[in-house]
């Protein structure tokens, strides 16, 4: 039987949602004014998954006192959260 090398799904759908949300994103006002579709916010969370630094990414999260301007540099979803937030 093949390994899963893909994390939980429910764990990364709420990392991936709580990144954008200290940076002041609503994943699901982007999807409402077209900005992200249905199909790119399960890409992100898939990205996510296979990433690996969920550790990492908790620690991020668990020291932001503010906004963020942007997401941290090991994100997979990086570059789609910062694209958001411009």
């Amino acid at each position: 039987m093949a390994k899963d090398i893909l994390g939980d799904v429910e764990t990364h759908f709420w990392l991936t949602r709580s990144v954008a949300r200290c940076m002041n994103i609503s994943l699901s006002e982007a999807m409402v004014e077209g900005r992200l579709t249905p199909d790119h916010y399960a890409e992100m969370v898939t990205r996510c998954r296979a990433s690996q630094c969920s550790g990492q990414c908790a620690i991020w999260l668990s020291e932001q006192q503010t906004e963020a301007s942007a997401a941290p540099e090991f994100c997979a979803n990086s570059d789609l959260l910062n694209g958001l937030k411009a």
